[in-house]
């Protein structure tokens, strides 16, 4: 099959019902009339002689063809996408970009104030969007050109992906202030064993970094709370006498009392992931170079 004359918005359309999965919600995403998605959908048809995708309970469910063919679409899309911003040059005082970055609560806290702040006073007109993406999904987000930096542990080996040492933190025990068991800033490890915990993780299951390490030492933290939102967790922590195990640039910036851990855990460590083929856009080079001077800094 060749593809000569291909009107390219046609793949755009695929991509989009492909993650949409609904034609409704593409023509809003795409900004454009429903008979227009509908009508793309069936040249996309006509080209590939397969229906792509089969309405199923409301949704749009792709055929083995377009599966087949997703990978490729979304890259080339990407790489297209990539292509037009090299040929520009970006001027970060009048750019009105969009960044789209992928943090947990502790990065987000530890980071996006700073970067809001220079951005407000250096680049007014750029606007960041922040997301917590499972780390399974982190490759394919990439893919798709639906993200531009991800700040994670250096856990992920995946394929066109690079990235750069960025920042550690260390671990410390958050509580209120006076709380019973801690008078003399200090925290035995049997009251921190004892003691019980506000949790913090964005999976509903598995253990985190500090019980990982717990764990081979045999012991079990008394964990009574478990949720995603670490400010949540916080505001609990300053209304109960539970405890909390946050990173250190965390907790300063909270109205909690602050110890040093009863036991020796290697620190957080955070890395700034990007996409191999943004390597060479002007504009993402400047923000790569903001993030690491600015957190470099604190």
């Amino acid at each position: 099959m060749k593809l000569n004359n291909v009107d390219l918005n046609l793949f755009v359309v695929f991509d989009t019902i492909y993650r949409e999965k609904n034609l409704t919600r593409a023509s809003e995403s795409l900004n454009i009339t429903q008979p227009a998605v509908s009508n793309s959908l069936r040249r996309l048809r006509e080209l590939f002689n397969d229906q792509l995708f089969v309405r199923q309970d409301g949704r749009m469910i792709p055929t083995a063809t377009a599966k087949s063919l997703v990978d490729r679409v979304q890259i080339a899309l990407a790489a297209l996408d990539e292509s037009l911003y090299e040929l520009d040059s970006f001027d970060y005082e009048t750019s009105t970009r969009t960044f789209r970055l992928a943090m947990n609560d502790d990065a987000e806290c530890s980071l996006l104030p700073y970067l809001m702040e220079f951005l407000q006073a250096q680049a007014p007109g750029i606007s960041v969007e922040s997301y917590l993406i499972p780390r399974r999904d982190l490759a394919r987000e990439f893919s798709t050109g639906g993200l531009d930096f991800a700040f994670d542990a250096p856990l992920i080996s995946v394929p066109n992906l690079l990235h750069r040492y960025l920042a550690e933190d260390t671990y410390i025990c958050a509580t209120r202030r006076g709380h019973p068991s801690i008078t003399q800033k200090a925290i035995s490890l049997e009251d921190y064993m004892a003691l019980p915990h506000a949790h913090v993780s964005s999976r509903r299951k598995g253990q985190g970094h500090i019980d990982l390490h717990l764990n081979r030492q045999g012991l079990t933290r008394n964990i009574r709370i478990r949720t995603p939102n670490s400010h949540t967790a916080i505001a609990i922590a300053e209304k109960t006498d539970m405890l909390m195990t946050l990173p250190k640039r965390v907790a300063e910036r909270q109205s909690l009392t602050i110890v040093d851990l009863p036991f020796d855990v290697p620190n957080l460590e955070w890395h700034v992931y990007w996409a191999k083929i943004c390597e060479h856009d002007k504009g993402h080079q400047w923000m790569k170079k903001t993030i690491f001077d600015l957190f470099q800094l604190k």
